[in-house]
């Protein structure tokens, strides 16, 4: 613990809505540049054209190159079911039931989401509606090796099953070789179909454009590195894509009934994952604050991730003080956050307040991490402003819809009209005629 009792206090901001200038303060504090790196940006596109052009022997040579497999065929890059089988047998039964649990509630979750396809009939005796069909093939990028996230894993897998998607297939990296059993009992489970050992954009690359062994997929989800959020940008329009996230956040709205700890350790919970998390307090409670200010101190030392944590809160986080929590709410919709706590005596009071949040984790006993791995709500949330006008990762990004269109006689007779003085409005003079030919009486075919 010496070591560790040698980790300085991060250099909290310490801000007040009161403040001249705070708006434009909180503004610089919550910018995010999601523009990708030009560098990085040119990498993953040359390896995302290398990897379309040339197929599995493109993807070898990458996957040699940055994840230091030696492998010289494809096939190679495969993970038989046989294997993940006996990753899930091998697993303690602790880690079983952990994944089990997490498992079944997110799918209880889930289930809740799926929409049905449904149509009506009009006075005129037409029918008008809509198929929602699954997707036929996703496929989840999951980071592996030592950063590994059988919760990620489970998180893209169990929406995309109970909406019924045909095939999912996998895409983990194995830096060095090195594979991380839960995660491939975390597939087994899930019920993925395909899983191969590949990375980064080439990875990205293969789903999108297919190769000789790697399938091309309809969608990719799951989270990445900067190129394999370059490799999403670039690959989308041939294929659909989740969302490019950004760092991670976490907004905690407290009064003075918040346990400090417990709000400092939220805000680790954020601040662990990388130098640019996002960690931001508000409270209008003085007290508070200094309390949390002091918990942040005393538990720091003790985190493992202590030096990342210590970066993240001096860069990016503060511990504003508000007028009120009415203004709490008002400053939370401006920032957007993907995580906001809402630690108080009354959280449901706050929720109506609420309109651009990522999750919303109601009381002190809500920690986001609960949210993170077995609450049941996904953890694939927008960040960087952009729950403004997205959402969580649901079944909902599985499925997709398709127009359902029967036109009686009647109708045509009704509908015709309109929309032929609607067609010679824009010009169209053919789409005007093919209306109009069905005003006439329907002529019959005689025999010959």
């Amino acid at each position: 613990m010496a070591e560790a009792g040698r980790v300085r206090t991060p250099r909290l901001r310490l801000m007040d809505s009161r403040s001249r200038g705070f708006d434009r303060a909180l503004a610089r504090l919550t910018a995010f540049d999601a523009s990708l790196d030009a560098t990085v940006e040119a990498a993953a596109a040359k390896i995302v054209d290398e990897v379309r052009r040339g197929g599995d022997a493109a993807l070898l040579a990458y996957t040699r190159r940055f994840d230091r497999l030696p492998v010289r065929r494809a096939s190679a890059l495969e993970i038989d079911r046989t294997t993940l089988a006996a990753a899930w047998r091998g697993l303690g039964a602790i880690e079983r039931r952990a994944l089990q649990s997490a498992h079944s509630r997110i799918r209880d979750y889930h289930e809740r989401q799926l929409a049905q396809s449904w149509s009506f009939r009009d006075e005129h005796g037409s029918r008008l509606g809509q198929l929602v069909r699954p997707i036929d093939r996703a496929g989840l990028y999951v980071p592996g090796g030592k950063a590994a996230y059988p919760s990620s894993l489970l998180m893209n897998a169990v929406p995309a099953r109970v909406a019924g998607v045909r095939e999912l297939v996998m895409a983990v990296p194995t830096p060095g070789g090195e594979r991380n059993a839960l995660v491939l009992a975390a597939a087994k489970l899930a019920g993925v179909d395909r899983v191969f050992t590949i990375g980064g954009a080439q990875a990205i690359a293969a789903l999108a454009y297919g190769t000789q062994t790697v399938p091309a997929v309809d969608k990719i989800t799951g989270p990445g590195n900067a190129w394999v959020a370059a490799a999403k940008r670039r690959v989308f329009g041939t294929v659909g894509i989740d969302m490019i996230a950004g760092p991670s956040e976490i907004l905690v709205i407290a009064d003075d009934s918040a346990d400090p700890d417990w709000v400092a350790m939220d805000l680790f919970s954020q601040a662990e994952h990388d130098e640019l998390a996002q960690s931001i307090l508000l409270s209008p409670s003085a007290r508070l604050i200094d309390s949390v200010r002091a918990s942040i101190a005393r538990l720091l030392p003790g985190m493992a991730r202590r030096e990342v944590i210590a970066r993240s809160l001096a860069g990016r986080g503060a511990l504003i003080r508000v007028r009120s929590l009415a203004e709490a709410c008002a400053i939370a919709d401006r920032i957007a956050p993907e995580h906001l706590e809402l630690a108080v005596r009354d959280p449901q009071a706050l929720v109506a307040r609420i309109r651009h949040a990522g999750a919303i984790f109601c009381g002190h006993y809500t920690s986001e991490t609960l949210g993170d791995y077995c609450a049941g709500s996904n953890h694939v949330l927008p960040t960087a402003r952009t729950a403004r006008f997205s959402s969580p990762l649901g079944v909902y990004d599985f499925q997709k819809r398709t127009s359902l269109i029967e036109v009686s006689r009647a109708g045509a007779q009704a509908l015709g009209e309109v929309a032929s003085v609607l067609a010679r409005a824009e010009g169209l003079e053919a789409h005007a005629r093919a209306a109009e030919l069905r005003l006439r009486p329907v002529r019959t075919r005689s025999r010959t």
